[in-house]
C-alpha cells in the first residue's frame, strides 16, 4: 500500500495544480464576460467532495485525476458540446449567461485562457526557481568524445570550445544540448575554438539509446560529446528578476519548440513514436523525480504545464484548439458551423484522442516491462 502511495502522491502533487490553473484560466475569463458556470471540476467521474459558491458554481474533486473541466451553462458535457435542446428552451435571461450566445471573440478568449494560464504558471515556476536556487552554467567545452559517434567522425576533440551552431551563439553546454535535441538527423555547422584557432565542423545528431539514473530507457538526439567534469569550471549564476523572467520565457520557448520539432520529426520519420509518454509514464516519472526532492518535482511541473498548454492548442475537436478552430470558421463565415458538422467533428476528435491515449499508454506499459 505504501509503495502505491509513493507513486500516487507525487503524481497528484504534480498534476493537480497544473489542471487547476488551466481550468482557472477558462473560469476567470468566462466570469469576466458574464458567463454562468455550473461546474469547476478537478478530475472526471463521480465527485469525491466539493462545495457550491454563492453564484451557483459547484467546485469539486472527482475520482479520475487525469484532467479537469469547467462546465458552462448550456454545455451538454465536459467537452463543452452545446446542449441545443436546453438552449432552445432557455429564457432570454438564461441566454445572457450562455457561452454560445457570447460574441465569438469573447468565446475565443475564454477558450485560449486555459492554455495561456499553463504558460503563465510555467513562467512563474521557472522564474522562482532561478531566483531561489540560481542557474547552473556548464561551459560549452568538450570534455570527452564518444568513439564512433557523430562528433568523433566530425573531428571533435576534448578541449574544443563550442562557440556557435548554425550561426546561433552558444554560451553554455546546455545551449548546445537544446539545439542538438531538436535537430535529430539534420546536419549542423558547429563553430569551435581549438588552440586559439576557429574551426567549423559538420556533424549530424543521431537518435541514441540511453538510460537515466532511474533506469528508464529512452532515445534522444546526441552528438556524442560529454561536458567537462571539472567542478571549478561549473558556475551557479544568480540572476536578477528581469534576467530570471527572460530566462523563464526562453525555457518555455524551448519546450514549445522541442514538442513541435518532435511532432514534425515523427511526420518525417526521423523520430521514434515509442518515446511518446502518457499518464502511466508521467506517474512513473513523477515518482522518480520526487525521490530527488520537492524542488525537482516543481521544476517538472513547469515542463508538464507547458506541454499540456501546447497540446491543448492542437486543432482537434474536444481540445481547446478544436474549439478555437470552430470559432475561427464562425468568425470567417459570419455564422457557426452546422450542428451536424460540429457533432461529427467532436466524434472524430474524441476518437483521435482516445486512440492517442491508448497508444501512449501501450508505450508506457511496454517501457515499464508490464507487457
Amino acid at each position: 500500500m505504501l509503495n502505491i502511495l509513493s507513486y500516487v502522491w507525487p503524481f497528484l502533487l504534480l498534476i493537480t495544480p497544473i489542471v487547476f490553473f488551466h481550468e482557472l484560466g477558462h473560469f476567470s475569463v468566462a466570469r469576466l464576460f458574464g458567463v454562468k458556470i455550473e461546474t469547476f471540476s478537478i478530475g472526471f467521474g463521480r465527485e469525491i467532495f466539493g462545495f457550491t459558491d454563492r453564484k451557483g458554481t459547484r467546485w469539486k474533486f472527482s475520482w479520475l485525476p487525469l484532467g479537469g473541466y469547467v462546465k458552462f451553462w448550456g454545455d451538454a458535457d465536459a467537452a463543452s458540446t452545446p446542449d441545443r435542446e436546453k438552449l432552445d428552451k432557455a429564457t432570454p435571461e438564461e441566454l445572457k449567461g450562455a457561452l454560445p450566445n457570447k460574441p465569438v471573440w469573447q468565446r475565443m478568449l475564454i477558450v485560449a485562457a486555459g492554455p495561456f494560464a499553463n504558460f503563465v504558471l510555467a513562467i512563474v515556476i521557472f522564474t522562482a526557481m532561478a531566483l531561489i536556487y540560481g542557474i547552473v552554467v556548464i561551459p560549452p567545452v568538450v570534455g570527452s568524445v564518444v568513439p564512433g559517434g557523430a562528433a568523433a567522425q566530425a573531428g571533435f576533440q576534448p578541449g574544443d570550445t563550442i562557440r556557435a551552431i548554425d550561426g546561433s551563439p552558444v554560451t553554455s553546454f546546455d545551449d548546445m544540448v537544446r539545439t542538438v535535441s531538436i535537430n535529430a538527423g539534420d546536419p549542423l555547422a558547429i563553430t569551435v575554438l581549438r588552440h586559439n584557432q576557429t574551426l567549423v565542423l559538420h556533424a549530424t545528431p543521431r537518435l541514441t539509446a540511453d538510460k537515466d539514473r532511474f533506469g528508464n530507457s529512452y532515445k534522444v538526439p546526441r552528438l556524442g560529446v560529454g561536458s567537462v567534469s571539472d567542478k571549478n569550471a561549473i558556475k551557479i549564476v544568480h540572476p536578477g528578476p528581469v534576467e530570471a523572467v527572460e530566462g523563464a520565457f526562453g525555457k518555455v520557448g524551448y519546450v514549445v519548440e522541442s514538442i513541435w520539432e518532435f511532432r514534425l520529426a515523427l511526420v518525417r520519420g526521423k523520430a521514434d513514436a515509442s518515446q511518446m509518454t502518457g499518464p502511466v509514464g508521467i506517474v512513473k516519472i513523477s515518482h522518480d523525480i520526487a525521490s530527488i526532492g520537492l524542488s525537482a518535482l516543481i521544476s517538472l511541473a513547469a515542463f508538464i504545464s507547458v506541454s499540456i498548454g501546447l497540446v491543448n492548442l492542437f486543432p482537434i475537436p474536444v481540445l481547446d484548439g478544436g474549439h478555437l478552430l470552430y470559432y475561427a470558421f464562425e468568425a470567417v463565415l459570419g455564422r457557426p458551423l452546422s450542428a451536424r458538422a460540429q457533432d461529427v467533428g467532436f466524434r472524430l476528435g474524441f476518437a483521435v484522442i482516445l486512440g492517442l491515449m491508448l497508444f501512449v499508454t501501450w508505450n508506457d506499459l511496454v517501457r515499464l516491462n508490464l507487457f
